[in-house]
């Protein structure tokens, strides 16, 4: 931790030189709460399985004010999905890749999080770091104190954005290096837009280390599908933060696939503040080797009427590790609420560790709630019927473990992604994973 804070106080300068002031404003209040904070505690109740110190111990390099990659992102990692009609944009170590402007509904701005708060300084200053620093979070502090660009997907009231929104995060160095990224996606009221983040290494040899910390707000009657898909490498460390607040009637889905990593930690705090909000997360991780993939989350249901389900499935081999703990609070306000948590796990072996821990807080008694979460291995009576017409084994094993992955697929409304993911989870499941930049 310390040397955070060294290196922040050395290279202050450096940091803001080429941000925009607004940007720069947020990062006094960010180092007060490092300072006091740190990094959250390993062991402690939330962190029981990630030790983020430790993992960001290491002398990394950051990438002060690369302005210009080493890399053509349109070359190195143009992403495939096939009849997906989306406007494509790149950040590359952090930092918006620049594109010609393109030709968008009025009043809709996708690109630069420091171009937006140079053109939309109201907005800026009403939306950015707003839930991030009320919670208090140390790794979230941390993001705010070095972050020197993101992206921005923003949709004013009552427009539709009809097209997709394709984001490629790349992590292209070819030292030791620790990026950092923000997202801020703002839904006025009445807006829709759907939005896949994919996330890419371009070197697998060297250690990459990205927080990222998003932000999405849907306000009154919005509608947004969020997708992320990680394909990282074995030496890749990504800690997320993403932060949701939703507005009476809105609706949101997310959605997080990986299919390769090294050490994945993501936490979702979501708010439902408005009455018949809905909210659909999902997950599904496919590890093996060593790697581990943590997914931590909150739900939080303020008012009445609002409805939240939630699904992560883990399909774990080797000595990989599973980490699953899920919460949701329903306060007494928020009376006729319909919350359903769900975490199903499949391991290929004993080697493999799964540990889950789904939460129910209910302090309404007008409420429809459930949690659940099993733990096994492949139904061996299955695999018998399978191979008793005909079906060899290692055939049997793939069908039944890609049937497992079903339930998250189906809720993917994206066209083309679904069929997309599909091939490459098969892929995955075969071991023949072909990143999505590789198959134009």
């Amino acid at each position: 931790m310390k040397q955070y804070i060294d290196f922040f106080i050395s290279e202050r300068q450096k940091i803001d030189e080429f941000c925009s002031p607004l940007l720069n404003s947020f990062r006094e209040k960010a180092f007060e709460t490092f300072s006091r904070t740190g990094f959250p505690i390993y062991q402690s109740e939330d962190y029981q399985y990630t030790d983020v110190a430790g993992l960001l111990k290491d002398d990394l390099g950051f990438y002060l004010n690369l302005l210009q990659p080493g890399i053509n992102p349109h070359k190195v990692f143009y992403c495939n999905v096939p009849n997906l009609n989306a406007y494509k944009y790149f950040v590359v170590n952090g930092h918006f890749f620049q594109e010609p402007e393109k030709d968008l509904p009025s009043g809709v701005y996708l690109g630069s999080l420091n171009i937006f708060a140079e053109r939309h300084p109201d907005l800026f200053l009403r939306y950015y770091n707003q839930p991030a620093s009320q919670n208090g979070d140390g790794l979230t502090a941390f993001n705010t104190l070095f972050v020197q660009d993101g992206y921005v997907l923003y949709v004013p009231e009552n427009v539709v954005l009809e097209k997709a929104v394709q984001l490629t995060n790349i992590s292209a160095g070819n030292v030791d290096s620790l990026i950092n990224r923000r997202i801020l996606v703002i839904l006025e009221r009445g807006a829709q837009a759907k939005l896949l983040i994919c996330d890419h290494t371009n070197d697998d040899k060297v250690m990459s280390a990205a927080t990222q910390v998003t932000e999405i707000y849907a306000g009154e009657n919005a509608f947004f599908d969020y997708y992320e898909l990680e394909e990282s490498g074995g030496n890749t460390v990504r800690l997320t933060n993403n932060f949701v607040r939703q507005s009476a009637s809105s609706s949101v889905i997310l959605n997080n696939i990986t299919l390769s990593n090294g050490f994945t930690r993501n936490n979702y705090q979501i708010d439902l503040t408005g009455k018949r909000a809905e909210t659909y997360l999902s997950g599904l991780a496919i590890a093996d080797a060593q790697q581990t993939i943590d997914n931590f989350t909150l739900i939080n249901h303020h008012a009445s009427d609002c409805r939240s389900n939630e699904l992560f499935k883990y399909l774990l081999d080797e000595e990989a590790t599973g980490v699953f703990n899920g919460k949701i609070i329903v306060s007494p306000n928020a009376q006729k609420t319909e919350a359903y948590q769900s975490n199903r796990n499949l391991l290929g072996n004993r080697l493999c560790r799964m540990y889950s821990q789904p939460k129910l807080e209910i302090n309404a008694d007008d409420v429809k709630c459930s949690h659940g979460m099993t733990t096994g291995q492949l139904d061996e009576a299955a695999l018998l019927y399978m191979r008793s017409r005909g079906i060899s084994k290692e055939e049997a094993i793939l069908m039944l473990k890609f049937a497992f992955t079903g339930d998250v697929l189906k809720g993917i409304r994206l066209e083309g992604l679904r069929d997309r993911l599909t091939l490459l989870i098969e892929k995955r499941l075969r071991g023949e994973l072909i990143k999505c930049q590789e198959c134009i």
